[in-house]
């Protein structure tokens, strides 16, 4: 089966090109002003339009305020809605959007209950849990918490980079996995959101050679 790729955190025009270049499924885009890969909304719209036909734009929100969302799904071309805070089922499938639940996973969170309970999501977006922090830490997880079975598809999150996603899918099998600081130019705070287009190439041929 072959996995599908999301490049998170795309905030320049080249670097959402250079995802769409490598063979990436989809790019991610932070409506969270918090984030230091956050996008505003006219921004967002420019990244969406130069990507070619069939890479998904994911917008991604975290506790945002629901007319927040319908801002932006009414300015964006946005294909699926990303949730990673505190949303409610309810909560996440009144916009009439395909959308993913994250779940920061840790010792003792119930997955097969949090599939139940979103079970209108199209997956779950499965990442570290780091106190204080909704997501895009670079952390990698433990991968034996995620049960072999879940009703829905799994978007594998969490410090992925190209040096351990083969490892990552051929452990845990998921649908989709999901990069951000892994593809980026590193060593300091402002490079967040600064992707590199070789480190993508990379993490793009490690999926693909593990897909083989």
């Amino acid at each position: 089966m072959k996995t599908r790729v999301k490049i998170c955190g795309i905030t320049r025009v080249e670097d959402a090109l250079a995802a769409a270049d490598s063979g990436a499924d989809a790019v991610g885009l932070v409506f969270y002003e918090r984030s230091p890969r956050h996008v505003g909304i006219a921004q967002a719209a420019q990244l969406a339009v130069v990507l070619p036909p069939f890479v998904s734009v994911v917008g991604l929100f975290v506790n945002a305020e629901a007319s927040l969302v319908r801002e932006a799904l009414a300015r964006v071309p946005l294909d699926l809605l990303q949730f990673h805070g505190d949303e409610t089922p309810d909560y996440c499938a009144q916009f009439g959007k395909p959308y993913l639940k994250a779940i920061r996973v840790r010792a003792g969170v119930d997955l097969l209950q949090c599939a139940s309970d979103f079970r209108s999501a199209r997956g779950l977006l499965l990442d570290a849990h780091v106190e204080g922090k909704p997501g895009g830490t670079g952390t990698a997880f433990d991968w034996t918490l995620i049960p072999k079975q879940l009703p829905l598809p799994v978007i594998l999150s969490g410090g992925l980079d190209a040096a351990n996603v083969a490892a990552a899918i051929k452990r845990v099998r998921p649908y989709a996995v999901d990069v951000s600081s892994g593809v980026e130019t590193g060593g300091v705070e402002a490079s967040k959101g600064i992707k590199d287009a070789a480190k993508i190439a990379r993490f793009m041929q490690e999926v693909k050679r593990t897909d083989v």
